[in-house]
Formats: C-alpha cells, sequence, structure tokens
C-alpha cells in the first residue's frame, strides 16, 4: 500500500512539474535553479543547468525517485533495534550490504562526508 501511494505521488509531481515546464520554461528553470541553490549543484562552473535541469520531471526521474523512495521503506532505523543492512556502492560499482562490513563481533563504524 505504500508503494501505490509513493507511485501516484511521485508520477502526480512529475506530471504537474513537466506540464509547467512546458507551460512555463522560464519560471521553472528559476524554480529548479532555486532548487539547486540548496544543494550547492549551483557552485561548480562545469555542471551548467542546462546539463541537468532538463532532466527533472523526465521519466527516467521518475524512475530514480520511486526506486529511491522504495528503498527508504525498507531502511528505517528504529533504537534498539538492529540496523537496517542498507545497499551501499563501492568506489568500483560494485554493489555490497552495510551488514557485509562487519567483522566478527568489532563495531562497525560508518563515517560520512563529502568533497567539493
Amino acid at each position: 500500500l505504500q508503494k501505490i501511494l509513493i507511485l501516484l505521488h511521485i508520477t502526480t509531481c512529475v506530471v504537474i512539474g513537466k506540464t509547467l515546464m512546458i507551460l512555463f520554461p522560464n519560471a521553472m528553470k528559476r524554480y529548479i535553479l532555486k532548487q539547486g541553490e540548496k544543494s550547492r549543484m549551483n557552485e561548480n562552473p562545469k555542471f551548467s543547468y542546462e546539463n541537468w535541469g532538463p532532466t527533472f520531471f523526465s521519466f527516467k526521474y521518475l524512475l530514480f525517485v520511486l526506486k529511491v523512495k522504495w528503498k527508504r521503506l525498507e531502511d528505517e532505523a528504529y533504537e534498539g533495534h538492529p540496523a537496517p543492512n542498507t545497499p551501499v556502492v563501492t568506489f568500483s560499482g560494485e554493489v555490497h550490504h552495510l551488514l557485509d562490513f562487519m567483522q566478527g563481533s568489532r563495531p562497525l563504524v560508518l563515517n560520512f562526508g563529502s568533497c567539493t
């Protein structure tokens, strides 16, 4: 039931977004660029709006968002319960699961970061 609700919600958003992009391209470009500021996508001069803006509200965008949202349904973590065994991708592109990196009874430490 949750997957169906997510499908309906995301599909509706994509249809509305695509329609608005067709009817009001300049306004939607400003809106998408504003959203890009939040994620700091606009700060890279080699990564212009023309590279990523038109992909918003495409069929690939719909499939990607659905995949992410559906995977997150499985990734809920609760205090005192086992950690979810989420999929992770190595730099070489191999897909593993988080708990594959456990070694015996040693604690598994995750360090998150980013580079710009």
